[in-house]
């Protein structure tokens, strides 16, 4: 059952589940978003600041360019020792356009090699500053700066200075790592938070919940306590709910009772009639079995009748460890001449919800089918099992008579029905049992016995106890 309710969809998981999956799912977004933006208003500064850095390089540059002196003796030095270093990734190029590579004047760190321009540079007018990414001639990534500069009748002149890319893509990534940890942090904090403000929302309902499941279990018999004002209504009016309930209920117990004074006591006067007057023995015989007959299905409609207006009695549950062991001394003296040995297998604090009547008649008629037909051992169990998402009761039992057919399971459900006339009784025990546990939205069943008779199993609501295993 936890296997399967781990695969349900979001929308039947509980209140404080949805609403900490969808907290979590949006905080999550809101700091992933915040993130990827931050991280690219960062790069996009971090590369404004190295591109200003380059810039000042290119400006010296042009003025060593525009200056008085002769093109030939132009010293076009920055004085950054990066720049004389080969192959440091800090470079600058000084040519007229198409001018060929011998004819362009260099960094040292260049080794001679040209730089190239910035990837997608596109055409640009005079004095525009284009930045963008290039390539070393090692393959390695280069942020570069490049303008044109008129300098006159010497013509025009693009100054180009880069500098590596990865001190732009280690400032990132930096500060990428730190915010990843500031804002792993944060999402942590708000999902405790999220969590605690769920939890304190969230307690009137638990609250409630385990008020109706004390009702449920019989430990009390309304909602006791304050609620706030939302929940507040729903408190009363669920009382308001069983009390009418209850007061249904008292009617109709009322009213079966009423009915079956009215109906037994003719009976018993026509029964008392007959025997009084002197009316043939065949007649009388035969009103007399007649009115036993009519008394059986009298009680047996009147005992349904009484069970399905308690089937729905709210706060009603009956302890079954002494209710089984009561039956077992019973039917234990009853069949003491079969010396039958019973075996009970049931946890303690087991519990049907519904009436101690309703639950002894049923597991008495089992026990008392299963004494009849078996050879010497009946095994009792009662175990809590989930059904539905609320916990249910699984009473066995099983003998080691003579079994029945998978043919003859069916038939002698059916009310009135006996397969062997042999044995005492109406045929009524084993409808009962499977009228009462409709009733209670249970369940019935027989099948074969590891014992090698029959298994009668009785599946209806119950409660398990604290702390037992279920199946």
């Amino acid at each position: 059952m936890t296997d399967r309710l781990h695969w349900l969809p979001l929308r039947h998981r509980s209140i404080a589940v949805r609403l900490a999956v969808s907290a979590l799912l949006s905080s999550a977004g809101i700091l992933v978003i915040a993130a990827w933006i931050l991280t690219t208003l960062y790069r996009e500064n971090t590369e404004r600041a190295f591109d200003s850095r380059l810039l000042v390089f290119a400006n010296n540059l042009a003025t060593d360019l525009v200056s008085p002196n002769d093109s030939e003796a132009r010293s076009f030095t920055l004085g950054d020792p990066r720049f004389d270093l080969p192959l440091s990734g800090w470079y600058w190029q000084v040519g007229r356009a198409e001018a060929k590579p011998r004819d362009l004047r260099t960094s040292r760190s260049l080794v001679g090699v040209p730089l190239k321009g910035p990837d997608q540079a596109g055409t640009a007018t005079l004095g525009q500053i284009r930045q963008g990414y290039t390539r070393a001639q090692d393959d390695r990534p280069l942020r570069i700066v490049e303008r044109d500069v008129d300098v006159g009748q010497d013509g025009r002149y693009t100054v180009r200075v880069a500098g590596p890319a990865d001190e732009i893509v280690n400032d990132v990534d930096r500060f990428r790592f730190s915010l990843f940890v500031t804002f792993g942090l944060l999402g942590l904090s708000l999902a405790v938070t999220a969590l605690l403000q769920i939890r304190f929302g969230l307690a009137p309902l638990t609250k409630l919940r385990t008020a109706l499941g004390a009702i449920r279990r019989g430990e009390s018999d309304r909602i006791d306590g304050q609620y706030p004002r939302d929940i507040a209504p729903l408190a009363g009016e669920i009382n308001l709910l069983i009390e009418t309930n209850r007061e249904i209920l008292e009617r109709a117990r009322t009213q079966v009772g009423n009915l079956a004074h009215a109906l037994k006591t003719p009976l018993s006067i026509i029964v008392n009639e007959v025997g009084a007057r002197d009316a043939p023995d065949e007649l009388a015989d035969k009103i007399r079995e007649q009115a036993a007959v009519m008394r059986d299905q009298v009680n047996y409609h009147l005992d349904r009748a009484r069970a399905a207006a308690l089937a729905g009695t709210l706060g009603t549950s009956t302890e079954i460890e002494p209710a089984l062991a009561g039956l077992v001394r019973t039917f234990g003296k009853i069949y003491r001449d079969k010396d039958i040995a019973y075996e009970v297998h049931v946890a303690a604090g087991l519990r049907f919800r519904g009436e101690r009547q309703d639950f002894e008649e049923m597991v008495g008629n089992l026990v008392d089918n299963a004494s009849k037909w078996a050879s010497g051992r009946v095994a009792i169990s009662a175990s809590a099992v989930d059904q539905d998402e609320y916990p249910h009761l699984l009473v066995a039992i099983e003998d080691d008579g003579p079994g029945l057919a998978p043919d003859d399971r069916a038939a002698v459900l059916g009310r009135g029905q006996r397969l062997d006339e042999t044995k005492p009784g109406s045929g009524l025990g084993l409808s009962i049992v499977a009228d009462l546990a409709a009733l209670y939205r249970g369940r019935f069943r027989l099948e074969a016995a590891a014992l090698g008779g029959l298994r009668a199993v009785l599946e209806v609501p119950g409660d398990a106890p604290a702390g037992a295993a279920q199946r």
